[in-house]
């Protein structure tokens, strides 16, 4: 697992042990920041689930302004740390372990984009979503990407946010949504 682009492009990145976590593949990964390209630069990330930090590292590494990394898990939050030292993006990001679905619940900030790759088994991406809908968590024009199963159907979420494209990459599907402009 390595960055693929941008100021720490190369690096390689921590993982966690054992087969609880399952990092984005390097394709997906690419497939999924060429669809977001133009909409990094500068902006906030949120990195729900965030796992080894990957996904928010790689947005950091491209330009985003700074990146919260939430992930309930000790383990993960200790490599998110020890990743984001060894990119030199640390200064740009914050890590809070804890529930993911909590810190959602009680976040007072907005962003403008927001990287949703739970455990695909679980039910926690519809939660996200319905959450982060339900407080109005984008910035205008924000964008929320998600990664699930395939076969996975996600769910219309209420205006002002709206389900765009999907994108199939073998049994791994992103999905965009957007927050439109008032």
């Amino acid at each position: 697992m390595r960055v693929i682009s941008g100021t720490a492009r190369g690096r390689k990145l921590k993982e966690l042990p054992g087969l609880d976590t399952r990092p984005t593949t390097d394709r997906v990964k690419e497939s999924m920041f060429n669809i977001v390209q133009f909409d990094i630069e500068g902006r906030s990330v949120l990195d729900l689930f965030a796992g080894t930090g990957q996904l928010g590292i790689e947005a950091l590494s491209r330009g985003a302004d700074r990146c919260v990394f939430v992930d309930q898990g000790r383990a993960a939050a200790a490599v998110i740390r020890d990743n984001l030292a060894h990119t030199g993006l640390d200064g740009r990001a914050r890590v809070v372990q804890g529930d993911s679905l909590s810190y959602l619940a009680g976040c007072r900030e907005k962003f403008d984009l927001i990287l949703l790759d739970p455990p695909y088994q679980s039910d926690l991406l519809d939660r996200a979503l319905k959450t982060a809908a339900e407080i109005d968590i984008l910035k205008e024009n924000g964008i929320i990407l998600c990664e699930s199963a395939l076969d996975r159907e996600l769910p219309q979420l209420e205006p002002p946010y709206l389900r765009g494209r999907e994108y199939r990459y073998g049994k791994i599907k992103l999905t965009l949504y957007r927050r439109s402009a008032e």
